[in-house]
Parts: structure tokens; sequence; C-alpha cells
């Protein structure tokens, strides 16, 4: 009797599958990538979502224009964190993301995001850099 072992997946793979299932706006379909007990933390609005179907339906209830888009611009993991730069876009709106991924089990069981906005260079330093684009 042979006994086939299954490597559990990689965390960066199951990040790369969160945001593969982010990009088909069907947010509850991204349950299956994150664990019971699931966690994210948005500190800039001060919020928790305690639970993957909250998390979902928060999602799925944010006005969009038409359908989001996400790049991955950046991505660096370790066995059980990964971080993410992302883009996102409905056609209208445009927003950045640096996630922070916890993985457990070959789930995503803790997320915590930050989403700066853009904001113009101080004058007083405007002789020091330059523009990024």
């Amino acid at each position: 009797m042979t006994t086939e072992r299954c490597n559990p997946p990689t965390a960066e793979s199951v990040v790369r599958e969160f945001w593969r299932l982010m990009a088909t706006n069907d947010f509850p379909s991204v349950e299956s990538v994150l664990g019971q007990g699931f966690v994210c933390e948005w500190p800039q609005s001060n919020e928790r979502i305690r639970g993957a179907d909250k998390f979902a339906q928060v999602n799925a209830q944010y006005p969009a224009n038409g359908p989001w888009r996400f790049r991955i611009n950046r991505l660096i993991a370790s066995p059980a964190e990964v971080v993410t730069h992302v883009s996102i876009d409905d056609g209208v709106q445009h927003a950045e993301a640096i996630s922070f991924f916890s993985i457990t089990d070959g789930k995503v069981s803790r997320l915590v995001e930050y989403w700066p906005e853009k904001y113009a260079a101080p004058e007083n330093r405007r002789y020091l850099t330059e523009s990024i684009s």
C-alpha cells in the first residue's frame, strides 16, 4: 500500500490565489482561502473585520463603478507571511493597498491592509527630489 503525500500550499501560492479570486469580483469565493477565525484589520480607518463571510460582504457592498481589477506590483514571501503592494481600480476609482498576510495551515488567518492616499510633494523639498512618473 502506497501513501501519497500532498504538499501544503505555500504562503505565496495562497496569497496569489487570494488576489486571483478577488479579481473575479465573486467575493464569497475568496472565503475558500481564508481560515477559520480569519481577521482583517484596516488601521487607517480603525476597523477590524472578523470572519470570512463578513470580509466577503464588505467587499461585495463597497461602491464600485465597474468590476474591480487588481494588479500585483510586488510580492515578498516567507514560509508563513506575505506582503503585497497591489494596484486596484474599477475604471474610475484608483487605489493602492499594502497588505500583510499571515498564513496558517494553508489559509489566510490574518490580513492587515494599509490604503495610502497620494498627496502633492511639499514645496520646501522639491529641489531635493524628482517626480517618479
